[in-house]
């Protein structure tokens, strides 16, 4: 299978660069796997799990809260708000993240920003549903 280059970066660090067969990304306008050859493009990323199939066919997932999304000839970019390697991902980490996304959604000042707000904690809670390491 054909590789391309991916990195991951988040505010605090570099989580990870090299060659991959593909990732699987949470769009904001659905999930999508970006392959080798892949259409350029850019879009938003809604909180969810990214799954990484490295080279060796290795796999790795990540929560990612938000960011975004970089596909260009050289590879793929995932600028992400946060990052955590879903192995250190704990119930604690939800919740917290479940209570961030409330006091952005209560701290809202238009229709605009709320809806949105509400929308990220409809994600962030769905997250609950999904078999994690732990």
């Amino acid at each position: 299978m054909a590789t391309f280059s991916f990195e991951l970066v988040s505010p605090e660090r570099l989580l990870f660069s090299g060659e991959v067969n593909s990732v699987v990304v949470p769009g904001t306008e659905g999930t999508l796997t970006v392959l080798a050859q892949h259409e350029p493009f850019m879009t938003s990323i809604r909180p969810g799990i990214i799954t990484i199939t490295q080279a060796d066919g290795h796999h790795e997932q990540h929560f990612i809260r938000g960011g975004f999304c970089d596909v260009a000839s050289e590879g793929l970019t995932i600028l992400a708000e946060q990052a955590i390697p879903v192995k250190d991902v704990s119930e604690d980490v939800l919740n917290h993240e479940v209570e961030l996304a409330e006091a952005e959604f209560e701290a809202s000042q238009n229709p605009e920003e709320r809806r949105a707000a509400a929308e990220k904690l409809a994600q962030i809670i769905e997250l609950r549903h999904i078999p994690l390491p732990w």
